[in-house]
């Protein structure tokens, strides 16, 4: 998987705590407690600093049912940091481990599974092999899968450049390919999710949790134009000179513009 830092991902956390759908966050911090166990278990994928974590914690959602999160990541870096953050009145533990080894998932007695921002960098089979592991590890008990900030292939910028379509065909195109997981599924991650977990006997809900991002997230949005900007240079929809032009626009906006980031929440529940 490609790796993020922990800048990074701290850089980005408010927006997407204020992205987050928090009905749909509510509905999954529901079901994870209704279950009647006060031991449920919580399985974090990608965990990175532990975002998903907090968000259930800053929402008041996690003091009342869950003594255990295992949040699970293949850097020990990032681990560290959540373990670090975490609130010491609740149990987490930490798994380092390559999520392609899927059966090797810490899915004893879980009873929710979450990720965040991950779905759109793997694979088909990927998410067919996880489901399979969740079906053998539920053993028939109810099950739940929170899946946040999936990019949905959307992202609109105030005031527009003529370069912006280009630039976003060719973002696309990149966010298809390999991320460490085989083809990526990119814009069309929830899409394939929600037909293959409602094949496995889910239930499944969607809704909109969109980046919106103006002057105050100015260092968030350069990071982003400047992210887009390496994804798109080797991309054939777009010339390098207008890639400059492109990105010289966009720095020179990103305290008096405005850029909203199309993301989709999935939760899916078998009871």
């Amino acid at each position: 998987m490609t790796g993020f830092s922990v800048d990074w991902l701290n850089l980005r956390e408010a927006a997407d705590q204020q992205a987050r759908n928090v009905e749909l966050l509510r509905v999954a911090a529901t079901f994870a407690a209704s279950g009647g166990d006060a031991q449920a278990v919580v399985v974090d994928l990608g965990a990175g600093t532990g975002s998903t974590y907090r968000t259930f914690g800053q929402h008041g959602f996690s003091a009342e049912f869950t003594s255990t999160w295992r949040l699970v990541d293949n850097d020990r870096e990032l681990l560290g940091e959540a373990a670090c953050r975490a609130d010491q009145n609740r149990r987490i533990e930490t798994y380092e481990l390559d999520l392609n080894h899927v059966a090797q998932l810490p899915l004893t007695a879980v009873r929710l599974i979450t990720a965040s921002a991950l779905f759109d960098l793997v694979s088909a089979p990927f998410i067919d092999r996880l489901i399979a592991e969740v079906d053998e590890a539920s053993a028939g008990r109810p099950v739940g899968i929170y899946a946040a900030l999936n990019y949905d292939g959307s992202t609109c910028w105030d005031p527009v450049h003529p370069f912006d379509q280009q630039v976003l065909e060719a973002f696309n195109e990149d966010q298809t390919m390999d991320k460490g997981f085989g083809p990526a599924l990119g814009p069309d991650a929830c899409a394939y999710v929600k037909q293959a977990l409602e094949q496995a006997g889910f239930g499944v809900q969607l809704a909109t949790s969109p980046w919106q991002l103006e002057g105050k997230d100015s260092q968030l949005i350069a990071e982003l134009i400047q992210g887009i900007g390496r994804a798109v240079q080797s991309r054939p929809q777009i010339t390098r000179e207008d890639i400059t032009d492109w990105l010289a626009f966009r720095l020179a906006h990103v305290t008096t513009g405005s850029c909203r980031v199309g993301h989709t929440d999935l939760l899916a529940v078998r009871e």
